[in-house]
């Protein structure tokens, strides 16, 4: 009995929740050597579907980490393992860490599922963990490791973030900076395929080159002119330059062009989604379900909070 009680009193837990986030178009910058260096600049919007995490900790003789994804315990889940190191790291002692994470996007499908987990349980690990650090310093472990993981490079930023807008500077929380563009009444419609490896995507020479023709000229004139019909013009000739549309999301696409729709695919996903006025969401849906019967659409808002704790 006593030692049940002293288990509750150690015991902690903490909960966040991080937006998805879907990319029209981005530039790769990888270069220096310095992870917190490292990202991309981009535009994209943070939605109000993403990943709650939850967090139980206690003391033990050594670190241990039990990670589930949707109510099924993985072995698989390499950035939130990897997270979960470096906040150990930085504690003075030794824990037994649960982690529950419960996705409401298509995983692995551009909807920054990845980055969402990694920074919703490094905000969640720093709260219950006790370490004291700020929301930017423990993003920026997030941040670092998705690029060791290679699964992204700006996401952690833009959930951070929250909203609609642009990455202007590369980096990690407190070094990259972003943009977010005023708006009203705006819906995202998304009908997801399944994934595209971003790994293997961000590895690709030619892939690369291609993506970094159109990037970074792209979130200028965005910035210049920073309507969601400028978003969507720009990203739908992005995803076209860039040349990973498939067949199934092409006559996809083809059916929404029919209905004088503008949609894009997400980067990187096999993902076709709009963002437009609110009014017209359910127009959208309706097109989509005709076009791909029997897949699921996602209807969300734009979440302009950004990553946060929760109770």
């Amino acid at each position: 009995m006593d030692g049940g009680l002293n288990m509750e009193r150690t015991m902690r837990e903490a909960s966040a929740f991080a937006p998805g986030h879907l990319t029209g178009f981005f530039q790769i910058c990888d270069e220096p050597g310095d992870p917190l260096m490292k990202g991309s600049k981009g535009a994209g919007f943070s939605i109000t579907l993403g990943v709650s995490t939850k967090v139980k900790v206690e003391p033990s003789e050594r670190n241990s980490v039990i990670i589930s994804i949707n109510g099924d315990v993985t072995c698989e889940a390499e950035v939130s393992e990897n997270v979960a190191r470096k906040m150990l790291s930085v504690s003075d002692e030794s824990h037994r860490i649960w982690v529950e994470h419960h996705i409401q996007t298509p995983i692995g499908a551009g909807f920054g599922s990845s980055g969402g987990g990694a920074l919703s349980l490094a905000l969640a690990l720093n709260e219950a963990l006790e370490l004291g650090l700020s929301r930017i310093e423990a993003a920026r472990v997030a941040h670092v490791a998705e690029i060791e993981c290679r699964t992204g490079l700006g996401t952690v930023l833009a959930e951070l973030s929250g909203g609609f807008g642009v990455t202007v500077r590369p980096g990690a929380p407190g070094i990259g900076e972003t943009v977010r563009f005023r708006h009203c009444g705006l819906s995202v419609v998304c009908l997801s395929f399944g994934p595209i490896h971003t790994k293997e995507a961000l590895s690709d020479p030619e892939l690369r080159r291609r993506i970094n023709e159109l990037g970074g000229r792209f979130v200028d004139e965005l910035h210049r002119d920073q309507s969601p019909d400028m978003f969507m013009r720009l990203s739908r000739r992005f995803a076209e330059h860039v040349g990973l549309i498939t067949p199934q999301l092409r006559a996809v696409l083809e059916r929404t062009d029919e209905a004088g729709i503008l949609c894009t695919m997400g980067m990187f996903g096999e993902v076709v989604f709009s963002l437009l006025e609110s009014e017209q969401a359910g127009r959208l849906a309706e097109t989509l379900r005709r076009a791909a019967p029997g897949h699921e659409i996602l209807i969300a808002g734009i979440e302009e909070e950004g990553a946060h704790l929760t109770s």
